[in-house]
C-alpha cells in the first residue's frame, strides 16, 4: 500500500476535529448559547492553526525542503489542500452563525444590530459612549504601502479606511514629488483596535441584550474621528502570523533569548489576512501588497470577523436557561471530611477525574505542605498554570516559610511563555530554586513531589497528572490525577526529577515509564506482548484514550497488531493518521472521537496482558515530539480499587452513542449510533458516577434486617 493509503494527513485530520467541533454549534440539541460556545471554540481553534501548523508548512514550502508527511505529501500539497479545506470550514461557520444562530438569538432577546436598527435613544448612548469612551483610544495611522504600514500583532482587530486623497484637510503634506501615491484618487488609515476596549458593545435596550460590534461602532462614526474627510469605505481586518519559530537554547542567557523570540512573534510574516467580502478590489489590493501576503492567503468573511470573540456572549448572567446546567466539581470522597490531607493519601492511593471531581485537592496538599512543620521539601513541574494561580502561591509560600522548593518551569510552553516568565520570576524572589527547562527538551510531565518527615522517616507524597496545574483548565479540560505514596512509585519520581535537573539519565526506574528515555520502548513492547498472545491464541486486546496519535512506528505496531487478532479500541479526540477498517491491515482497529461539553485530555491506556490487565496514564500522546523530544510520563495504576474505576470510565467513552464519532477508512466520520433507545452520554455517566461515590460516603444507605419467611 502506498503511505497515502496507509495513513492519514496530520494537517487535515486536525481539521476534520475542527469540523466535529463546529458541528457540535450545528447540533439543535445543545442549548443554544453552548452552541454558540462551540463555534468560538472553532475559530480560536483555527487561530491557533494558522499560527502554528500553518506558520510551519509556510516556512517549509518557500525554503524548497523536499521532505514530505507521513502520508507522502509535500509541504506544497499540504497547503494546497488544507486552504481548501479552511474556506469550506469557513463558510460553513458563517453559515452556522448569519442563518442559525443569530436569528435564534434575536428571537430570545439577544440581538446584533446594525447602526441603521438603532433607536433614537441607543444612537445617542453610543455616540456619547464613543466620544467619551473610545475615540481618545483610537490612532488612527496614515499609510501608503508596505514601507509605513505600522506592525500589527498577530490576531489584533483593525479598521481600515479608504478616504478621498485630497491635500486641504491633511497637516503639512509632503510635495507631490515624494509621495509615493501622488496620482492616486485616495488615501487610506489605519484604526488598530486598543486592547482594552471591549469587543461587544451592550446598548440600552427595555428587555434582552441588544449589542454592537466594535468595528460597527467606529464605522457609525468616522465623522467624530475623522472630521472633514470623505469616507469612500472602510473594512474591518485582522492579521494572523507565523508563531512557529525556533528557539536557540545554546545562548548564555536563556531568558532573554525566550523573551526575544516573543517579541520577533510581532514582526513575522503574516499567514493570514481575515477582511470583510465587501472590501473593494482597491482595498484587498492595497492591504495584500501591504502586508505582503497572496490572494490564496487572503480570506473573506461574510459576517463579523474573529468569531471567537462571541465567547462573550456565552455568559450573560440573565440567559441561564440557554446553557447547559451548571456541572460544578464534586469532592471526592476521600476528602470530604476535611481531616489531614497526608493521612487520607497515606491510608490509599486517591484517583480523581476531573472536572467531575474537583482539583481542590491538589491545591490543598501544596497549601498544606506549605504550612505544615514536618515537610522538608517540594519539587514540582510547572508547564501551564492559571492566570491566578494558587499553586504559585503554595511555592512560594512554602518557599517564605523555609522550606527547600525546587520549581522547573518551561518557558517553551508555546504561547505561554510570557506569563511563565512572570511566575518564575516571582519564584525566584522567593527563594525558590527554579529551573529554565532542559535543553533540547519541552517538559511536559505533570509531577509534584512532598518531602515529609513522619515517625517512621521521611515519606514522599506525589501527584501525577494528565493535565497542567492549572485550576481554571481543572473546570473544563477531562483528566486524571493519582495522588500516592507508594515507596517505589515515589522513588522512581525523585530519580525522574533529579535527573531532569541534573541533565543526567535517571537511574533505575521500576515503575514509571519516561521520555524520551525508555517511554517509547515500553509501548512498543506492551503492544508486541499483545500481538504476541493473540498468535498463541490468547485473547489479546488494547485500548487507549489519547488526544493525538501521528507517531509512524506506533502506528505500524498497532497494524501489526490487528493483523495477527489484536481488537483495538482508540478514543482519539484529535489528530489520529492511523487508518482504521482496512482489510489486512487494520480489521481490528476502531477508533472514536469524543466532543462534548469538556474538552477531552485525559491520557489513558489498557493492554490486557494475558489477563493481567496493565493500566497506565500519562501526560504523553502518541506523537513522535511526545515520545523523542519532550520529558513525558507513563504512570502504571496498580491499586486494585483506582484500577477498576478508571477502566469503568475507559469503557464509557465506547458506549457513548451521543457525543462519538468513528472514523471510516476513507477519512470521513459518522456519529455513533446504537439500535437501544436510551442515550449514552459519557461525560454525563461520569458525572453522576462521582455524585453517586460522593452521596455513598454522605449518606451510606441504612442497613436492613429481612427475615426469611416461609413461601405457603
Amino acid at each position: 500500500m502506498s503511505r497515502n493509503e496507509r495513513y492519514f494527513n496530520r494537517e487535515l485530520s486536525w481539521l476534520n476535529f475542527n469540523q466535529r467541533v463546529l458541528e457540535q454549534a450545528f447540533n439543535a440539541n445543545n442549548p443554544l448559547l453552548e452552541r454558540v460556545k462551540f463555534l468560538a471554540i472553532s475559530a480560536s481553534n483555527l487561530d491557533e492553526f494558522f499560527m502554528v501548523r500553518v506558520g510551519g508548512l509556510k516556512i517549509a514550502s518557500d525554503s524548497g525542503a523536499n521532505r514530505t508527511d507521513i502520508a507522502g505529501l509535500s509541504a506544497g500539497d499540504q497547503l494546497d489542500l488544507i486552504r481548501k479545506r479552511i474556506q469550506q470550514q469557513n463558510q460553513l461557520q458563517y453559515g452556522c452563525l448569519l442563518d442559525e444562530l443569530l436569528p435564534a438569538l434575536a428571537e430570545h432577546k439577544i440581538r446584533r444590530l446594525d447602526g441603521s436598527q438603532l433607536t433614537e435613544r441607543q444612537h445617542q448612548f453610543l455616540e456619547s459612549f464613543f466620544q467619551d469612551e473610545v475615540i481618545s483610544m483610537l490612532t488612527p495611522v496614515a499609510v501608503q504601502g508596505r514601507t509605513d504600514f505600522p506592525v500589527l500583532r498577530g490576531a489584533r482587530m483593525c479598521v481600515c479606511v479608504r478616504l478621498l486623497s485630497s491635500t486641504e484637510n491633511q497637516i503639512a503634506p509632503k510635495p507631490a514629488t515624494e509621495r509615493a501615491e501622488a496620482n492616486s484618487p485616495h488615501r487610506f488609515l489605519l484604526i488598530p483596535f486598543a486592547a482594552n476596549l471591549p469587543r461587544i458593545i451592550a446598548v440600552p435596550r427595555e428587555s434582552g441584550f441588544e449589542f454592537l460590534l466594535l468595528e460597527d461602532l467606529i464605522g457609525l462614526f468616522l465623522e467624530h474621528l475623522l472630521p472633514n474627510q470623505t469616507v469612500l469605505e472602510w473594512t474591518p481586518l485582522r492579521i494572523m502570523r507565523n508563531a512557529d519559530f525556533e528557539l536557540d537554547e545554546e545562548v548564555g542567557d536563556f531568558l532573554s533569548e525566550m523573551q526575544q523570540l516573543i517579541n520577533e512573534r510581532a514582526l513575522s510574516d503574516c499567514v493570514r489576512l481575515e477582511i470583510s467580502e465587501n472590501a473593494s478590489a482597491e482595498m484587498r489590493k492595497f492591504l495584500q501588497d501591504s502586508l505582503e501576503v497572496t490572494e490564496q492567503e487572503t480570506y473573506l468573511a461574510r459576517g463579523p470577523l474573529d468569531l471567537s470573540a462571541l465567547m462573550g456572549l456565552v455568559n450573560l448572567p440573565q440567559f441561564g436557561a440557554l446553557r447547559d446546567p451548571a456541572r460544578l466539581p464534586l469532592q471526592a470522597p476521600e476528602f470530604v471530611d476535611g481531616g489531614n490531607i497526608f493521612e487520607t493519601i497515606a491510608k490509599s492511593d486517591c484517583l480523581l477525574l476531573h472536572p467531575y471531581q474537583s482539583f481542590d485537592p491538589v491545591v490543598d496538599l501544596l497549601k498544606s505542605a506549605a504550612r505544615d512543620p514536618r515537610v522538608l521539601a517540594i519539587k514540582q513541574t510547572l508547564y501551564r498554570t492559571s492566570r491566578d494561580s494558587k499553586i504559585v502561591g503554595a511555592l512560594v509560600e512554602a518557599a517564605e516559610a523555609g522550606k527547600h522548593v525546587t520549581v522547573l518551569v518551561e518557558l517553551k510552553a508555546r504561547f505561554d511563555e510570557l506569563r511563565n516568565i512572570q511566575w518564575a520570576r516571582r519564584l525566584e524572589r522567593a527563594g525558590v530554586d527554579v529551573i529554565y527547562g532542559v535543553s533540547g527538551l519541552k517538559t511536559h510531565a505533570k509531577l509534584c513531589i512532598i518531602m515529609r518527615r513522619e515517625p517512621t522517616g521521611i515519606r514522599r507524597y506525589v501527584h501525577f497528572g494528565t493535565g497542567n496545574y492549572n485550576e481554571s483548565t481543572a473546570l473544563i479540560y477531562s483528566d486524571v490525577s493519582l495522588l500516592t505514596c507508594d515507596t517505589q512509585l515515589a522513588l522512581d519520581a525523585v530519580h525522574v526529577f533529579n535527573a531532569i535537573t541534573g541533565l543526567s539519565v535517571p537511574q533505575t526506574l521500576e515503575k514509571i515509564r519516561l521520555a524520551p528515555v525508555n517511554l517509547r520502548d515500553s509501548l512498543l513492547e506492551l503492544i508486541q506482548i499483545e500481538a504476541m498472545n493473540a498468535k498463541n491464541g490468547l485473547p489479546a486486546e488494547i485500548t487507549a484514550k489519547l488526544n493525538s496519535l501521528v507517531d509512524q512506528q506506533v502506528i505500524d505496531a498497532l497494524y501489526d497488531a490487528s493483523k495477527v487478532g489484536v481488537k483495538i479500541r482508540l478514543n482519539i479526540r484529535g489528530i489520529c493518521c492511523l487508518r482504521p477498517g482496512v482489510k489486512g491491515l487494520s480489521d481490528n482497529i476502531r477508533v472514536i472521537s469524543i466532543v462534548d461539553r469538556f474538552l477531552e485530555h485525559s491520557r489513558i491506556v489498557l493492554f490486557r496482558h494475558g489477563g493481567d490487565q496493565r493500566l497506565f496514564i500519562s501526560s504523553a500522546d502518541w506523537m513522535s515530539r511526545s515520545l523523542d523530544r519532550r520529558i513525558e510520563l507513563l504512570i502504571p495504576i496498580d491499586d486494585e480499587r483506582c484500577k477498576r474505576r478508571l477502566i469503568d470510565a475507559l469503557e464509557a467513552y465506547f458506549r457513548d452513542n451521543v457525543s462519538a464519532n468513528e472514523t471510516k477508512a476513507d477519512g470521513t466520520y459518522k456519529r455513533v449510533t446504537t439500535k437501544k433507545k436510551k442515550d449514552f452520554r459519557s461525560q454525563e455517566w461520569l458525572y453522576e458516577e462521582s455524585k453517586s461515590l460522593l452521596e455513598d460516603h454522605t449518606h451510606p444507605g441504612t442497613t436492613v434486617f429481612r427475615a426469611h419467611r416461609s413461601t405457603d
